[in-house]
């Protein structure tokens, strides 16, 4: 273990990041007592459901209605209408669960004849419809706040009157009938692919995390991190860097990430000579990657899987060279600040070696890779993720204090049902759903957004008119989709800015001959934007708070160290050769591909990354001067575009910079001291 590896913060400071995460994760109640019980065991109830359903069959409709009423009624009594009736159960979040689990029923008990009707229901289905459109808006406001329930209002607004748009937005317009029977009564509008996703995928990799946290898998890694990179002060910027991979991969969480990692690595970037900025800069860097980062991904990545009808492991396959690239990026970032902030040998002490800790704990490492190993042995993702969990269970159990169940529970010492109670696995249960809340109710929310794209055909009147202004051109279509995608993400998480771009903006890339895999992987890098950009950078700010920076100075910082990996996107759509980043988008395709068609463009994308990075450090081998600086920069952006003739220039001014720097170098060390 590592010395002082969790020092307190002070307690503005834990109120400060407290905020933060309560403004990703929603901020709920702190109950005491009975209610505290009876939403632990609620929680569990729903964790045991999804796990029964991944391992068993359970209906479509019914997996989806019920996964829909266990997140409405748990977020009523765990969100507060507002701050003020925090830590209180109100009478109307009674009556709203009520109503959550009675419109759940409705849909249950109709069976196949309520689905036959949609297209003319009954007055009483158009009622409940109404009540369950009304209590997911409320939902949203209660855990996303007012943008995103904005967002969803217009797009309703879109489907019941947009027959009063001009052309080109306009439709025929729907009454709320039909929209209430599309919406309520279908497997295309709420209860769709979102839900879908977040009913299967989502939720269990989300247990699955839940058992890593409190088997102290996550405290291993950034042990192991800290002691494999630890003892001199120019591996703390790549100790940070390896920590937020091992943490983050199984987290998929930037935020939790970020502020996990922080907590321990703040004190050190600071005594090494980081600047505050910088430091958060980098945290929040680290942290950004957890969505980007296989086995888990962002909660979009499911999405991807669902819309396109692969293999999740396919999705898995595609992040593989992003992921190794953005984090080239932070290490070659993090080896320039040595050299840039000029840190002192400050030894770092450690009480324990790598291998002590990976020969105690080696059971971890497994835990990181059996989803991928279960995908590959040919088992579903649903069944790799169940099956994972049970494997994590059954081996933190090797270990006292990595067991999932105490082993005083099997001594008598104590009470059996306290222990049971009161031990990691209920825990674990606990939080895998509580900890989906959130996100479930993102999800269940873009349904309605996704139901109005489908039923009036926005989608393909949006990218008609991109493909428009972009005059039929790839690079002009390709660079707005990543301004809407980005400019959405501005507003809302990054979940349901994948959800609305993959809509809206996906079918110009497509329509102008991007494969689907790699449109949607582009948008999926773009909108994990959002965790680093205003009004929405909650890890910077989560950083900033940490490392007592600005939180905008501190995002500007997070915007340098990911900007060398940010352009490797565009390679992915401006050329067919690009999707050889991506490993061709499916284990299939990539059996038949060109090797070295897929060695060269990621030579030229590590190429690329580097050069970006030394000009956006303002530093390679020795600083550099305003003519390097910029001939770096556009030599890395030459070398992200996928051309042979961009290629020659990137690699021609990359070359003509470090010659340029080694002639320098020679001069100083041969001039007199």
């Amino acid at each position: 273990m590592i010395q002082d590896q969790t020092p307190a913060l002070d307690d503005k400071t834990q109120q400060e990041v407290e905020a933060l995460i309560r403004q990703e994760e929603g901020d709920s109640h702190q109950y005491k007592g009975f209610l505290a019980i009876f939403l632990t065991l609620a929680a569990v109830a729903m964790s045991l459901f999804h796990l029964y359903a991944a391992y068993s069959i359970v209906p479509t409709l019914q997996l989806r209605v019920v996964h829909v009423g266990f997140v409405l009624a748990i977020l009523f009594l765990s969100f507060p209408i507002a701050a003020k009736f925090k830590n209180r159960l109100m009478l109307w979040d009674i009556v709203l669960a009520g109503l959550a689990v009675a419109t759940a029923f409705y849909i249950l008990q109709g069976g196949d004849d309520l689905a036959d009707r949609n297209t003319a229901p009954l007055q009483l289905d158009i009622i409940f419809g109404i009540i369950f459109i009304l209590l997911i808006l409320e939902g949203v406001r209660r855990t996303n706040g007012l943008i995103l329930l904005s967002v969803t209002l217009l797009f309703l607004a879109y489907a019941l009157f947009g027959n009063h748009l001009p052309a080109p937005w306009t439709h025929k317009g729907y009454e709320i009938s039909r929209l209430v029977g599309y919406m309520y009564m279908t497997l295309e509008g709420v209860f769709g692919t979102a839900v879908d996703v977040s009913a299967t995928l989502i939720i269990l990799f989300t247990i699955f995390g839940a058992f890593l946290q409190f088997t102290n898998a996550g405290k291993f890694f950034i042990d192991f991190a800290f002691s494999a990179m630890g003892g001199k002060s120019s591996g703390v910027g790549k100790t940070i860097v390896l920590s937020s991979f091992l943490l983050g991969g199984p987290s998929g969480s930037g935020v939790a990430t970020t502020v996990t990692v922080g907590t321990v690595a703040a004190p050190m970037l600071d005594k090494v000579g980081y600047d505050k900025n910088a430091a958060g800069g980098l945290l929040a860097a680290g942290g950004l990657g957890a969505i980007i980062s296989p086995p888990v991904l962002g909660a979009a990545a499911f999405l991807i899987a669902d819309f396109l009808k692969i293999s999740y492991l396919d999705v898995l396959l595609m992040a593989c060279i992003p992921t190794i690239l953005f984090y080239l990026g932070l290490f070659v970032m993090v080896e320039i600040d040595v050299k840039k902030y000029n840190m002192s040998a400050i030894k770092i002490d450690k009480v324990d070696t790598a291998w002590n800790l990976a020969k105690k704990y080696w059971f971890h490492f497994f835990s990181l890779i059996s989803i991928v190993v279960f995908m590959m042995m040919g088992f579903s993702p649903v069944m790799s993720v169940f099956w994972a969990t049970v494997l994590s269970a059954l081996s933190s159990m090797l270990r006292a204090d990595t067991a999932i169940l105490p082993w005083d529970l099997f001594s008598g010492k104590q009470s059996v049902i306290k222990s049971f109670y009161e031990s990691n696995l209920i825990k674990a249960l606990a939080n895998g759903s509580s900890g989906v809340i959130s996100i479930a109710a993102t999800c269940i929310g873009a349904g309605l957004i996704v139901g109005t794209v489908t039923l009036t055909g926005l989608g393909l009147k949006f990218s008609s008119i991109i493909i428009q202004l972009a005059d039929g051109s790839l690079l002009l279509t390709a660079i707005y989709t990543a301004m809407i995608v980005w400019v959405v993400g501005l507003a809302v998480p990054v979940t349901a800015s994948y959800i609305i771009c993959a809509v809206i903006t996906a079918p110009a890339l497509i329509n102008l001959g991007v494969p689907a895999f790699a449109a949607h992987m582009f948008i999926f890098y773009y909108a994990v934007l959002s965790e680093v950009s205003p009004p929405t950078a909650l890890s910077p700010f989560a950083a900033a708070a940490i490392c007592k920076g600005n939180p905008y100075k501190t995002t500007l910082q997070s915007w340098k160290y990911v900007a060398p990996a940010i352009l490797v996107p565009f390679m992915f759509v401006l050329d067919k050769s690009g999707s050889a980043l991506l490993l061709m988008g499916s284990t299939k395709a990539l059996a038949n591909a060109d090797w070295l068609q897929i060695a060269w463009v990621s030579f030229t994308a590590v190429a690329g990354v580097i050069a970006l990075a030394g000009g956006l450090q303002g530093w390679f081998l020795a600083k550099t001067n305003l003519f390097e600086r910029w001939i770096l920069i556009l030599s890395g952006v030459a070398l992200a575009y996928p051309s042979n003739y961009s290629d020659i220039a990137g690699f021609v001014g990359f070359a003509l910079v470090v010659v340029m720097q080694i002639i320098r170098n020679k001069k100083s060390a041969g001039a007199p001291a």
